[in-house]
């Protein structure tokens, strides 16, 4: 099956300067990190966990390519592979945004091993956040499809369902991140409210997908 999304360079400009940007911090960086990096950070912004320079260094990149390699071939095996016609930039401009959001904890994790001073915390929140805020932003132009989007059962069996379950799931994911985007700054308590309101939002997508769902079965009637 054809891909029904056409690629050329104008299309790959971004990722490819992500991917390349990635690899070559890794080798800057390399000599000059420590045998054990820092990967991940607690919400006191505490380190707990830690990996070798080896893995930091090449899994990360990996994923990175690896990523956009998926989301590359994604649309020509979806069943309703036709629709990513009718928002390809939308979802071009969501794998870019996905290479960079992890292109940047990258970057900022390993300049904070190599001892400058980087507000991980800050950073991540900011990056993880500004993500939820777009990708609510473009959620009201995603077609019905079976990898992108909230896809209940119920979204994926209705146009009118899939529609205003975006909608409201749009705005709820521009609330959610801006609610992370400040967590940083936020009591620990604060934080996880914030986590856990981000699992009310998915319950409360879900349930309003299904009650739409059902009245439009009931109206059918």
């Amino acid at each position: 099956m054809k891909n029904p999304i056409n690629y050329s360079f104008k299309t790959e400009i971004w990722p490819f300067l992500i991917i390349i940007i990635t690899v070559a911090v890794g080798f800057w960086a390399y000599p000059n990190l420590p045998e054990r990096v820092i990967s991940h950070w607690n919400i006191y912004g505490q380190a707990d966990d830690w990996m070798s320079r080896d893995f930091h260094v090449w899994f990360f990149p990996a994923l990175i390519i690896g990523i956009y390699l998926l989301l590359s071939v994604v649309p020509k095996f979806d069943p309703k592979g036709e629709r990513y016609k009718d928002f390809a930039n939308v979802y071009l401009a969501i794998r870019t945004l996905m290479l960079l959001v992890l292109a940047v904890v990258f970057v900022a994790a390993t300049l904070f091993n190599l001892g400058y001073n980087i507000n991980i915390g800050a950073t991540v929140a900011g990056a993880v956040g500004l993500t939820m805020i777009i990708l609510g932003n473009y959620f009201g132009k995603l077609k019905r499809n079976w990898f992108v989007g909230i896809r209940t059962p119920w979204s994926l069996s209705s146009e009118n369902v899939w529609n205003k379950t975006h909608r409201l799931g749009g705005r709820l994911f521009i609330l959610w991140g801006l609610g992370i985007m400040i967590t940083p700054w936020l009591m620990p308590n604060a934080v996880l409210a914030i986590m856990l309101g981000g699992l009310v939002m998915v319950a409360w997508i879900m349930i309003y997908s299904y009650r739409l769902y059902k009245k439009e079965k009931q109206d059918a009637k």
